[in-house]
């Protein structure tokens, strides 16, 4: 053998064992399997056992290798692969050489490559750190770090055994991504609870990026918790003052100095950093001082105001404030919840908690105060900053006005949509009893008095006209009703009806009547004036007769002028500023109950015994007013009485302004007459009525059923005197019908037969010559308005 000494399987065999018992420890360090280790050992005693026996001196056998340090590497190496490729593991010596590792280090760091000799000088000096840390600690851990395109972290400690190996143990994945950790904790659950204790969390990179935050920095220094802050500067965020403090940028120096505390989340510079900031209270002599003036300062101004602190405790409330909540001055609330009425706690505790830990805004909400649950107040909540221990202002103000305003216009965009609808309703109402009223014109022309049925054919037609009074009390509720206004002064208007509400009153109750001075001149038909005077006035004796059977009472009449600048000073926006003359019909009868006010100028509304008022008295009366451009109001204590005010708009005669004539008296005479009427018609009833009434008067009637059909027959008829046309139907109402008409007739009267009001119609048909007629009309006033017509057409062709 060269004179190579013969191995001695005697004093190789300790060695060797003990070269088994390290490995087999090595390998349950490193994959923590006792049962796995151990079969291990076993193996390895077994092979050992097997070169023991094979080592043995042997007759003709050449002697075998000896067992050297390689074939423990190898079976080092081996134990190490059996970790998995999601271990990387390596043994270096003292000076950091590699003595082994597996397959995982090699696929990673590099086949070979020790951690001293990795090509990065930094990562190198940083896994020496940790390396030093091992010796000394037992154990270090190891910061994610990048290496080949892997993101990779785990520990080094001390191999088992003696000497001064060093085993490392690495891995990757999410579970050692301790930014991803971080930013998992300042966004989710636990960030909220800190946010609710008033710290603010921030995690920044090692640039000061922010990379996460909690909602409580959201709120303050975005303005919203849903609003992010990601990849901007933590210190774009912050602002100093001269004193050094520093305060959020969103609320400028005037909000609160922040205490900031800084929390690294590794040893080396490049490791992310938690920042914890919190308000910082002033100096408590300071506070106390500021505090002092700032509460005189708010106790001497006109406005309700209250302060409470970040828990939402109040801490100050002023005088206006007091009385704005009813307090009284022996009253001392904790709790700005504690003003208001049960349901409302929760919605203010939830305000006053979110603005006194966010940022310097406000918001309103409409609350009953515990003192006055019947009306809602605007309460005001409002982060505050740099008023010593306040963090929320509260204010208080009383909207009652306001409620009144807004049920006014409420009530007047309803009382619009009914008169709407029974406007409609009027309208086509008054086709039927035109013929109605026409058949039984027709009819009592075959009967005189005496005859078995003149009785019941004037029964029906007197019941017609009742219907067609109550039609005419809709029409005039939803300002449809055919006016004749002229120019007038209000006292005479009211000195003309005196007379007859002293017969409608009574004896016993009083009527005064009382004129202002400089009162304007009024544009208004006054029989409607008249009217809604009476209606009034009677409305007014039957509270009197309530309150008192005997009917003792006092009615009182009073015009007065309103001016501009007294509408100004009333603060109304129902109504407009201008001059206007107004009357005030007072009564002390039983008033009206606050609950009904509001619905006494409804339709068909009544507080009367049935049968004795059909609930249309107010609401013609709402009609005359609105439709005369005036307002009317209505005020009322239960028990002393009722008072209604009307404001008509004071009329300024335009340049060239007629004065008003008087309308001459109708003469009675001859209806017959001649000449060619077209009429056009949609509604068969009234069409047959009017072509009968007029084919007894003398005149040729040529009849059409739409507009279509009128002009038609104008095409082919060579002269028509007159069209008598609908001004609503389908297809092509009355004013399309003619226009068309004219362009072949220019010279040709028109006679408009509606249901709607002369002066609404007129504003929409623009065409001369033209003439009106009110339905419901009776044959007789269907005679004398063609005669009349026909009459001044023949006059102006002279």
């Amino acid at each position: 053998m060269n004179g190579a000494a013969r191995p001695r399987p005697g004093r190789d065999l300790p060695l060797f064992a003990l070269a088994a018992f390290v490995s087999a420890g090595l390998l349950l360090w490193a994959v923590g399997d006792p049962a796995f280790a151990g079969i291990f050992l076993a193996g390895l005693i077994g092979v050992g056992g097997a070169l023991f026996l094979l080592a043995r001196p042997r007759v003709a056998v050449p002697a075998q290798a000896p067992l050297t340090a390689q074939t423990d590497v190898t079976l080092l190496r081996a134990a190490l692969d059996a970790a998995g490729e999601g271990t990387a593991l390596a043994l270096t010596d003292a000076q950091g050489r590699l003595i082994c590792a597996n397959r995982a280090w090699g696929q990673w760091l590099g086949h070979g490559v020790a951690p001293s000799a990795l090509p990065d000088e930094q990562l190198r000096e940083t896994l020496a750190a940790a390396a030093r840390a091992a010796r000394r600690d037992g154990l270090a851990l190891l910061e994610p770090f990048a290496i080949n395109g892997r993101t990779i972290g785990g520990e080094v400690g001390p191999a088992p055994g003696e000497g001064d190996l060093l085993l490392w143990r690495l891995g990757q994945g999410e579970a050692l991504d301790l930014t991803g950790e971080a930013r998992r904790l300042a966004t989710g659950e636990a960030g909220r609870r800190i946010g609710e204790a008033g710290l603010m969390l921030v995690l920044t990179d090692a640039d000061g990026r922010i990379r996460a935050s909690n909602p409580a920095f959201a709120q303050r220094a975005m303005g919203d918790q849903e609003d992010s802050a990601d990849g901007t500067g933590l210190v774009e965020h912050l602002a100093a003052a001269e004193n050094g403090q520093f305060h959020l940028a969103a609320e400028g120096k005037a909000g609160p100095p922040l205490r900031i505390v800084q929390i690294p989340l590794g040893e080396t510079p490049e490791s992310p950093s938690f920042f914890l900031m919190l308000d910082d209270a002033p100096a408590a002599a300071s506070g106390e001082d500021a505090g002092a003036h700032i509460h005189a300062l708010l106790d001497s101004l006109p406005l309700g105001l209250a302060l409470a602190d970040t828990d939402g405790r109040l801490v100050f409330v002023n005088k206006e404030f007091r009385k704005a909540a009813g307090l009284s001055p022996s009253e001392r609330p904790t709790w700005p919840s504690d003003l208001v009425v049960e349901e409302d706690k929760g919605a203010v505790s939830d305000a006053v908690r979110r603005f006194g830990r966010g940022r310097a805004l406000s918001g309103d909400l409409a609350v009953r105060l515990r003192t006055n649950p019947e009306e809602p107040v605007a309460m005001t909540v409002a982060g505050a900053r740099g008023l010593g221990a306040a963090a929320v202002m509260i204010s208080l103000r009383d909207n009652s006005e306001e409620a009144r305003l807004k049920r006014e216009i409420a009530q007047a965009t309803k009382m619009q949509a009914v008169g709407q609808l029974a406007g409609g309703v009027a309208h086509d109402f008054n086709n039927i009893l035109t013929a109605i009223l026409g058949t039984c014109d027709l009819m009592l022309m075959r009967h005189t008095p005496g005859d078995s049925d003149y009785d019941d054919i004037q029964q029906i037609r007197s019941n017609s006209n009742r219907a067609a009074n109550l039609t005419r009390q809709l029409l005039a509720f939803s300002r449809q009703q055919t006016l004749r206004p002229q120019v007038l002064q209000l006292p005479d208007v009211v000195s003309e009806v005196s007379h007859l509400l002293t017969r409608l009153l009574g004896e016993r109750i009083r009527l005064q009547v009382k004129h202002g001075r400089g009162l304007g001149p009024v544009r208004a038909d006054p029989g409607q004036l008249e009217q809604v005077i009476v209606n009034l006035a009677v409305n007014a004796r039957d509270a009197m007769v309530a309150k008192d059977p005997e009917g003792v009472g006092t009615l009182t009449l009073q015009t007065f002028s309103v001016s501009a600048d007294d509408v100004r000073r009333m603060g109304t926006d129902i109504l407009p500023i201008a001059d206007y003359t107004g009357l005030k019909v007072t009564d002390t009868g039983t008033g009206i109950p606050p609950a009904i006010l509001g619905k006494i100028f409804e339709p068909f509304f009544t507080t009367k015994e049935v049968g004795k008022g059909t609930g249309l008295g107010l609401s013609t009366v709402y009609g005359i007013v609105k439709q005369s451009g005036g307002f009317i109001f209505a005020e009322s204590q239960p028990g002393k009485g009722t008072s209604f005010t009307i404001y008509l708009p004071v009329h300024r005669a335009q340049p060239g302004e007629a004065a008003p004539k008087a309308k001459a008296k109708e003469k009675a005479g001859d209806l017959w007459g001649s000449g060619t009427v077209l009429l056009v018609e949609d509604e068969t009833m009234v069409r047959a009525v009017a072509e009968r009434a007029l084919s007894r008067n003398g005149y040729t009637v040529l009849v059409a059923e739409n507009g279509e059909a009128g002009l038609e027959i104008l095409a082919k008829e060579p002269k028509v005197d007159l069209m008598i046309s609908d001004v609503v139907m389908p297809t092509m109402d009355g004013p399309t019908t003619a226009r068309e008409a004219r362009k072949r007739h220019p010279d040709l009267p028109i006679l408009f037969i509606s249901g709607y009001a002369e002066e609404q119609l007129r504003k929409s048909i623009d065409l001369p010559n033209v003439s009106f007629l009110a339905k419901p009309f009776s044959v007789q006033q269907l005679a004398e308005t063609v005669r009349d017509v026909l009459a001044a057409d023949r006059a102006a062709r002279k």
